[in-house]
């Protein structure tokens, strides 16, 4: 069956669709009601199953007779190790956890926090709480600790989880000393926190607070999965570069599951048996669906990887793990891929690996540009599959279903929207664009199962944030069009849409046809303020290695690329070539903070960022 024709299946019957596609997933009561559209502030799927998300991802694959098979592979390049858990390891690691939690009072509903870096013992955390039916609440490791703290005040856990350090490229991140600075600043005090103990940097227990995580794991027995309704929380994602009161987004149980089980046949298109990896983080939406729930709910082989695309060691870090473990589908960020270009422009250290069992490279996470892409279709040999999805929707709105049989690709474009997701695209007024016109991205309301129904404690908040600009609608915050043949082209979020002189231009766009000078690794452009013509957009080139063409040369021929394909109208007038972008960890380039340099206007460095001394050279570049 064809995506057309499956979108037209789900179409002609959304109700009976869903409670089909909930039938790949394990129930203690199967559910016989699709949905509740009564449910405030939004419906609620499958309210009358009954169901385990631990189960799902990890004692059904053991008790169908798979638990000697490969579940979760942890890859470190910081310490040079390597961990292979199979199911059945999985489940006894697990559900020992679970049972250390009950021991400490942990029991459905309950939240427990995870500030934890990417090591085995943070997914066994993750599936141990919904083993037990706790709500866990992961918080990006190294994460400042002011946001950590508002994070603990609106989750107001239980317990924390978390590690005496995390390591990145050449420094040891003192994880303990970041959560005893949160707890100082939070007023909610949980119960205990849990310390993992790494070799490269003991943590100081504190007295009655703190449990070292092999005596919290002694002699506990091992908890049994406790049954939950479909609709009770799986787990709280707070959106990254959160102010003020954090969007805790709420993501239900059997929804999430039945999503995920579809997402994996139908658009990843991996078996039980294959190893799928998604080089991102247990702290981003990715990780969450992708390398936990995800590929474990499917019966495949997941990894967990900690280190970079690039310099831990190099550019081919990615394609050895691949080889090694024989990869079927890997997904990760155009930022990672832009990273790997940039350092190894000739794909030389892909060509050195067996990479016969990778079917598939799935991007997400920002928009994908044509010019990454075909650069890594063409090494590669595979697909390139640009998918678009958000935090709040849990799994991907707009993708090409490789499971369905692949849709042609048009440069740019994520392809069409899956079953589930009616997209319209509406101007400032609520009327619908016509094709190929620019305007907000929209979804009709009901959306599918695994998207968020709510925030955590604020319904309020919520129906402000998502559904009351557009009744009937949910608010993507992103801007885009969509043409005859109904692909949809996500050109970034509303507010990076720049009114030059009353004309509306996308960034995207002008960094499309920065991009394609041989000479880019990847490029931003942001607008900023013009006497004359209000907004004016300015571009930032990240040059490819070994480039040695003058740089004023270089920054000429990029404007003169805007001016021949976006039109004189772009009206960009300058472009500065720097070293980096700055960007949060997950890879989200921070043009607002950037917009905020250029205008000479107050921010703050967001807790998210990578490596705040990159905006030194930034303002350097727009104010020089």
């Amino acid at each position: 069956m064809t995506q057309m024709a499956e979108y037209a299946r789900w179409r002609n019957d959304p109700e009976g669709y869903w409670l089909d596609a909930a039938n790949a997933i394990s129930w203690l009561r199967r559910p016989i009601v699709a949905c509740d559209h009564a449910a405030k502030p939004a419906a609620r799927w499958f309210p009358d199953g009954i169901t385990n998300a631990c189960h799902n991802a990890v004692d059904r694959h053991v008790e169908a007779g798979f638990g000697a098979q490969a579940a979760l592979v942890h890859v470190s390049a910081m310490t040079g190790s390597e961990r292979t858990f199979t199911y059945a390891e999985l489940q006894h690691e697990v559900a020992h956890v679970a049972g250390a939690l009950r021991r400490l009072g942990v029991a459905a509903g309950d939240r427990v926090v995870i500030y934890m870096p990417m090591v085995p013992e943070a997914v066994f955390a993750m599936l141990a709480c919904a083993r037990l039916g706790a709500i866990h609440s992961v918080v990006f490791g190294g994460f400042a600790a002011r946001e950590l703290a508002v994070r603990i005040d609106d989750a107001t856990p239980k317990v924390v989880l978390s590690a005496s350090c995390g390591l990145e490229p050449g420094r040891v991140i003192d994880y303990h000393s970041l959560l005893d600075r949160a707890l100082q600043l939070a007023t909610h005090r949980p119960e205990r926190c849990v310390i993992l103990q790494r070799p490269q940097l003991q943590a100081p227990l504190v007295a009655e607070r703190d449990l070292d995580w092999v005596e919290f794991l002694r002699d506990a027995a091992a908890a049994e999965c406790v049954p939950m309704p479909s609709t009770a929380p799986l787990y709280i994602l707070y959106t990254s570069g959160t102010t003020g009161k954090p969007k805790g987004v709420v993501r239900d149980t059997g929804g999430h599951l039945v999503a995920l089980a579809w997402s994996m046949h139908n658009v990843y298109d991996v078996s039980p048996g294959e190893t799928f990896w998604a080089a991102s983080d247990i702290g981003w939406v990715v990780g969450h669906s992708y390398i936990v729930y995800g590929p474990l709910v499917q019966g495949c082989t997941t990894i967990l990887y900690e280190g970079k695309p690039v310099g831990t060691p190099d550019a081919g870090a990615y394609w050895r793990i691949a080889e090694k473990y024989r990869v079927a589908a890997l997904f990760t960020a155009p930022t990672a891929i832009r990273a790997i270009k940039r350092d190894d422009p000739d794909g030389q250290l892909m060509r050195d690996r067996d990479l016969s069992k990778l079917r598939t490279l799935f991007l997400a996470g920002e928009r994908a540009d044509p010019d990454t892409v075909r650069w890594a279709g063409e090494r590669l040999g595979v697909p390139v599959i640009d998918h678009w999805w958000q935090t709040e929707t849990g799994s991907p709105v707009v993708a090409n279903c490789i499971g369905l049989g692949a849709l042609p690709v048009k440069p740019g474009s994520p392809t069409r929207p899956v079953p589930g997701f009616t997209l319209e695209v509406h101007d400032g007024d609520g009327v619908v664009r016509k094709p190929n016109v620019q305007g907000a991205l929209l979804l009709k309301m009901p959306l599918p199962p695994g998207c968020l129904p709510t925030l955590w404690n604020d319904d309020e908040g919520f129906e402000r944030a998502y559904l009351r600009a557009h009744p009937g609608y949910y608010t993507t915050g992103d801007g885009g069009y969509v043409d005859a043949e109904g692909y949809v082209y996500v050109m970034g979020r509303i507010d990076d849409v720049i009114n030059v002189a009353g004309h509306r231009l996308s960034t995207g766009e002008l960094e499309q046809a920065i991009a394609g000078h041989a000479a880019v690794a990847e490029c931003a452009v942001i607008g900023v303020a013009d006497s004359l013509k209000g907004t004016v957009p300015v571009g930032l080139a990240v040059l490819k290695a070994g480039v040695t063409a003058a740089r004023d040369v270089l920054a000429q021929e990029f404007v003169a690329r805007v001016r021949d394909e976006v039109g004189a109208v772009a009206s960009l007038q300058r472009c500065y070539i720097v070293t980096r972008l700055p960007k949060t960890r997950s890879g989200k380039v921070l043009r607002a903070t950037m917009r905020a340099i250029a205008d000479g206007r107050p921010y703050e460095v967001p807790a998210t960022i990578e490596d705040p001394a990159v905006l030194d050279e930034i303002a350097t570049a727009l104010r020089g």
